[in-house]
């Protein structure tokens, strides 16, 4: 029999549903991989397992008892942590919350609970979830399963990092800048960023956040295989009525079937390798029926991607420096200083316009995905970077790579990577996204471009 670590969420789902194996073997399994994998990569960087193994009795309680079970009964999950669990810290990698115990929990975490999850651990994140590198001076840094030499990707490096290496079969991350879909990326899995208010959240433990966050952050799943990141995206998904920015969509009104891809909107240029996995992907999706066109342009996305960066930090530029200059974290530091720099002084009048504007970008964005349902993109201009690649390289450089990351969350709209290979030892991939409320489109793409990889798949777990 497979080991019960290496199998997805669905099967893992299904095995339990038929009592072929229990929760709390599921359980013991999952603990098991962690404890022998997770010293070498620094994912998981709090968990309980008497906790675990409680959570897990639970739900062969339930099953014993013959009540109705979620989705994800006895799934392990992982749990990012920046996000309130009840009896865990909320410390977003800092040293100055690392005693900032929730007293309950985030909206995500009760979904996942109702699914019938089981919370397997927390996750690290950059200090302040600020990077696309995943290192703290509170925890430590999270390497790459794939390759040490890499980056996991950030902020979710941690989420992505531990769901690679088998250690939970879905992750949760969040996603402003990329934070979800680049860590996806660089280790070789898939993570979809929801739309705007798709995923209700709420943090107890912290004030309301500014309105920049609240436009463009967002909770998303990260998995294996596309069919569980659809699992988890519909157990995080519910109502919520904590979260202001919560809508539930319609149903998608067809299977869309039409799609567009952009290698160089705007005259970006891409790594050879980074292109051939794209075009790739437009194969793979031509192959599975759809009809796939190539353009050469696309709305604006450096602009997106500046607008992105000006409401992260134009709020509150000298808040933000102050607090990562407390922290003393240097990536913090060169993430924060870096954004408010390059954006440079923001008053009033040109806040207030940069709104205005994203509105515009909205528009035309809608108005582009109700003639191509689906657009393929790179996920990045460069494949996954070497560790501390910012530091070496400067702010400027590193948007210049990532206006693939940066331009979406400004527009709200869902997109979502979709791991196709390896190059050497770096994954590869495909970004795609599509229009508000249509989180089901860019799975059924991604479902049908992952189902036509050819092996060895890279999204099975690594063995460390």
């Amino acid at each position: 029999m497979t080991e019960l670590w290496r199998l997805s969420a669905a099967q893992t789902a299904n095995l339990i549903r038929l009592k072929q194996a229990s929760a709390t073997e599921v359980a013991e399994a999952a603990l098991s991989r962690l404890a022998a994998v997770n010293p070498a990569l620094n994912a998981v960087v709090d968990h309980n397992p008497e906790d675990v193994l409680a959570q897990a009795a639970a739900v062969d309680a339930r099953i014993a008892a013959g009540a109705s079970l979620g989705p994800l009964a006895g799934v392990p999950v992982t749990i990012k942590i920046n996000i309130d669990q009840a009896g865990y810290a909320t410390s977003n990698g800092l040293r100055s919350k690392a005693g900032l115990i929730a007293t309950e929990n985030n909206p995500v975490v009760d979904n996942f609970l109702r699914a019938g999850a089981v919370l397997l651990g927390r996750t690290n994140t950059p200090a302040f979830s600020a990077r696309y590198f995943t290192d703290n001076r509170l925890h430590g840094a999270t390497l790459n399963p794939r390759d040490p030499r890499l980056t996991p990707g950030g902020s979710s490096g941690g989420a992505a990092a531990a769901t690679a290496a088998g250690i939970g079969c879905i992750g949760h991350g969040n996603d402003i800048g990329g934070s979800v879909r680049y860590p996806a990326y660089a280790c070789g899995i898939h993570g979809l960023r929801p739309g705007l208010g798709r995923v209700a959240t709420y943090n107890a433990t912290g004030p309301d956040r500014s309105i920049g966050f609240q436009l463009m952050s967002v909770q998303g799943p990260l998995a294996r295989t596309v069919q569980d990141v659809r699992l988890g995206f519909q157990a995080m998904a519910g109502r919520d009525t904590r979260d202001p920015w919560y809508f539930e969509a319609p149903a998608a009104p067809h299977d869309p079937r039409l799609a567009a891809f952009c290698a160089h909107p705007e005259g970006i240029d891409t790594a050879p390798e980074v292109e051939a996995a794209l075009r790739d992907a437009a194969e793979r999706l031509a192959d599975a029926g759809w009809t796939v066109v190539e353009l050469d342009a696309i709305p604006p996305l450096k602009e997106a991607s500046r607008i992105m960066h000006l409401l992260w930090v134009a709020d509150a530029p000298e808040r933000i420096v102050a607090a990562a200059e407390a922290e003393g974290d240097p990536g913090a530091i060169f993430a924060m200083r870096g954004a408010v720099d390059w954006i440079g002084p923001v008053g009033l009048t040109e806040f207030g316009d940069t709104l205005t504007r994203r509105a515009a970008l909205v528009r035309e964005w809608a108005a582009f995905f109700e003639t191509f349902p689906v657009l393929l993109m790179p996920p990045s201009s460069q494949l996954p970077f070497e560790v501390d690649a910012d530091l070496k390289n400067g702010f400027a450089w590193l948007t210049e790579q990532q206006y693939f990351m940066a331009g979406p969350p400004a527009i709200g709209m869902p997109a979502m990577t979709v791991s196709t290979g390896l190059s050497g030892t770096a994954p590869v991939g495909v970004q795609i996204l599509a229009g508000r409320g249509r989180e089901e489109f860019c799975l059924a793409a991604g479902e049908a471009i992952a189902d036509r990889g050819a092996p060895p798949a890279p999204i099975d777990p690594v063995s460390i």
